[in-house]
Order: C-alpha cells, then structure tokens, then sequence
C-alpha cells in the first residue's frame, strides 16, 4: 500500500503562555503555509535555539500553540547543538534534552524540550481499520529510488482528523533522497 512522504525540517511547538514570553501579550500566530494535517500550520514566526556549544537561528514555529512547548531536530542538528536528545513522539518529553528558545523578547529554557521525532504515519481511526493498520502499532515503509531503502520502525499515529502521510526528518530524506511528496510503500511487519 503506498504512503505519501512528509519531510519535516527542525521546528518548535509553543504553549500559550510561551508564546506571549518571546513575542508579547498581544502576539498571535500568523499562517505562513498550510501543510497537510488538518488545522496545522507553518507560521511566519520564527525563533532561534540554543545550547551552550551553538545556536541555529530562523527555525519555524508550527501553529497553533499546543499545551506544551518542544523542540524537534535531526540528528544532524544535534551534533552541531551537542546534545543527545531521545527519539520519540511528540509531547513525551520526560528526561529529554536541554534546550533554549530564543524569541525578540526573552529567551525559555526547556529542561526537557528537545527530541528528535520518530518516524510516523499518521492516519484517521476510519482509514486505519479501513487500510488493516489499526491492529499494528509499528510498520516498514520501502522507498525506490537511486537511494532506495527500508525505514524501519515506522509508528502507526491514529488520531481523529489526520491526512494519511509517512512524516520522517530531514536526516532520512537526504539519506533516501526523498523529497516531499514522494511516496512508499508500507510494509507489515
């Protein structure tokens, strides 16, 4: 069964509250684009993150604000940061890495903020059981192409309104040469 792909660059989920600390009381996220799950976005608000060692400045803020405020990057981005954040689904951020956020106001310090996103399928309950994915809690996804592979471990992500796309990071794309937009095929494992 093919999956449409979804390259996620680094970006930065806030809280509300978070929110108004780096840009205001006033402040309210503007759409930049649309992707494709239902009501997110890529707003035109960037910030910068920062540890000790280095700092990557312009990372996006997906909108809308969430109930927790994290920070995901590839291994690449990693490195250069010097951490070694865990690989993990968004929100589960006990015992992750250290991170600051830098807007034009203030600066948070995130003690557990930052992890490197697993690979996931996101899909409605409807479609899961529809497509046989709603007994599976992980699958494989082929990928052709001169850089052809398997990704492995590859999460199912039932929720109530998903567009049914594979998201995996930037380090995964490059090493696939994938694009957005490319399809695979799943797997059962």
């Amino acid at each position: 069964m093919k999956v449409s792909i979804g390259v996620s660059n680094r970006h930065v989920h806030l809280c509300e509250e978070d929110l108004k600390k780096l840009f205001g009381d006033d402040y309210k996220l503007e759409i930049g684009k649309e992707i494709n799950q239902p009501g997110q976005y890529a707003s035109t608000a960037k910030v910068s993150i920062k540890t000790n060692k280095a700092i990557i400045e312009n990372v996006r803020i997906l909108g809308p604000t969430r109930k927790y405020s994290q920070v995901e990057i590839s291994m690449t981005d990693a490195y250069k940061l010097g951490l070694n954040p865990p690989v993990r689904e968004s929100g589960d951020l006990a015992n992750s890495a250290p991170i600051t956020i830098v807007g034009p106001l203030a600066e948070i310090n995130l003690e557990n903020g930052c992890i490197i996103a697993d690979r996931h399928i996101h899909i409605t309950k409807e479609e899961a059981i529809e497509k046989g994915l709603d007994k599976v809690k992980t699958v494989s996804v082929k990928v052709e192409g001169e850089k052809g592979g398997i990704l492995e471990n590859v999460k199912i992500k039932i929720s109530e309104e998903a567009y049914f796309e594979l998201h995996i990071d930037t380090d995964d794309a490059n090493a696939h040469l994938i694009k957005s937009g490319d399809f695979g095929t799943i797997i059962y494992e």
